[in-house]
């Protein structure tokens, strides 16, 4: 199963945001007191037992409410009911049973998915007890926690991750490259996979989120073959005023599960967004391969060096990891289409490419002898040996006496020094630092 999706939700209040920011073990989510801070969907990849899985936030659930920010949220509600695998329920212990928990009971009741009660603020025995009234809303799976202090959220992760199965993508068969081709609704995916398919395989319009389905593709064509995935994937529902922005972004995490590389298409005259970078940054924390495609280059009005500016800026705001190719192509006008399909191929070969242990001492040492490691507390770090770790996303052990004092600054410096050595480009790289 590609992509093991998982979707908290509930009425506004009860520490949606808290638990999400735990199980990312980041800040990413604000947390207030006050009730419906959480309006963006927010979303990441959580690891438990080694079993990793993408975790939506949503905003707080009001049924039947005329604000316009809640009436969004309700789409989005919905739209993550039907996209994720399983469902977390989040109530409050503090104010018991309310008539929105039961309006989202009915509306879960419906749901033919996992669905797994989280009874939050459960901080003390007398909590607990008063938290027994919950069980009145039928769930099968029923856990008592605090967000807060992490009492209780074991339980919970490991009933959701007993639901993975042990066969994660990453061991899937690797013999035919998967392509996956990435970004927000109407900024040319389909017109692409039109173009390199030389037919109408997908219907076009400047209607945004037309494509109603993931859709895979065989390519067999010119001594290149790969799987295409189309990710637009919107459907079309009997309500057309569906969040559609939000639609293609779960659709894109769960393509990303099955791509080795990614196709990032953002739109040239609007440049890379905020869901742009977001989206980026899943892909990286995923270890996929990455070639960022700037569409309908050709609508720009250029100068003589408005490329090189444009890529400059572009890489400035991927950073920390920009060693990705950017391409400059038109879809429609199928120029450097080829070209996209090419770099693709060689982020797939350059993301397998394992390097001999000595070559890897040899430019390693070149680089320490460089550039030093840092001295802590009056003694130097030294980095005896490193080797490359057999996993399908570059990695690469460092043995040292001090790992733990080996800083970020450090880290990105060998990692630099790697991908100079190296050819990695479009490839994500993780370094671990290990007693000798």
């Amino acid at each position: 199963m590609a992509g093991f999706t998982i979707a908290i939700v509930g009425r506004p209040n009860v520490g949606k945001s808290t638990f999400f920011n735990r199980l990312l073990e980041e800040r990413k989510a604000i947390v207030d007191d006050l009730s419906g801070v959480t309006r963006d969907r927010q979303y990441g990849v959580a690891d438990w037992n080694g079993k990793p899985f993408n975790v939506i936030d949503t905003g707080g659930f009001v049924p039947d409410s005329k604000d316009v920010f809640e009436t969004e949220i309700r789409k989005q509600v919905n739209i993550a009911l039907e996209e994720a695998n399983a469902v977390v329920f989040m109530c409050d212990a503090a104010t018991g049973v309310t008539d929105l928990d039961e309006a989202m009971t009915d509306l879960l009741r419906r749901t033919k998915k996992p669905v797994f009660l989280a009874i939050n603020k459960v901080d003390n025995h007398e909590r607990l007890l008063e938290a027994s009234e919950f069980y009145a809303l039928g769930f099968e799976h029923i856990f008592f926690l605090s967000s807060m202090t992490g009492s209780g959220t074991g339980e919970l992760l490991d009933a959701i991750v007993e639901l993975i199965p042990e066969d994660q993508p990453e061991q899937a068969d690797n013999t035919v490259p998967k392509i996956a081709i990435i970004g927000q609704p109407n900024v040319g995916k389909s017109s692409l996979l039109n173009a390199l398919l030389g037919e109408e395989r997908t219907i076009v319009s400047d209607i945004a989120g037309t494509t109603r389905d993931t859709i895979h593709t065989h390519y067999n064509l010119f001594n290149k073959e790969f799987i295409l995935i189309d990710t637009a994937g919107i459907r079309r529902k009997t309500k057309v005023n569906e969040d559609l922005e939000f639609y293609s972004v779960i659709r894109a995490i769960r393509a990303m599960d099955e791509a080795d590389v990614c196709l990032m298409v953002i739109e040239a005259e609007k440049g890379i967004t905020q869901q742009d970078l977001n989206i980026y940054s899943l892909a990286v924390k995923k270890g996929k391969g990455i070639v960022l495609l700037v569409n309908k280059w050709d609508l720009m009005v250029k100068e003589t060096n408005t490329s090189r500016d444009y890529e400059k800026e572009l890489r400035s705001r991927l950073a920390p990891f920009n060693d990705v190719p950017v391409l400059f192509i038109s879809a429609t006008e199928k120029t450097r289409i080829m070209q996209a399909i090419e770099a693709a191929l060689q982020v797939v070969e350059n993301r397998q490419r394992k390097i001999s242990t000595s070559e890897l001492n040899e430019a390693v040492q070149k680089a320490i002898n460089a550039y030093h490691p840092p001295v802590v507390r009056g003694v130097p770090v030294s980095i005896k040996y490193v080797t490359q770790l057999p996993t399908p996303v570059p990695s690469f052990a460092f043995f040292c006496n001090h790992p733990d004092d080996v800083k970020q600054p450090y880290k990105n410096y060998l990692e630099n020094q790697l991908r100079l050595a190296f050819n990695f480009k479009g490839s994500p790289m993780r370094l671990f630092f290990r007693k000798k």
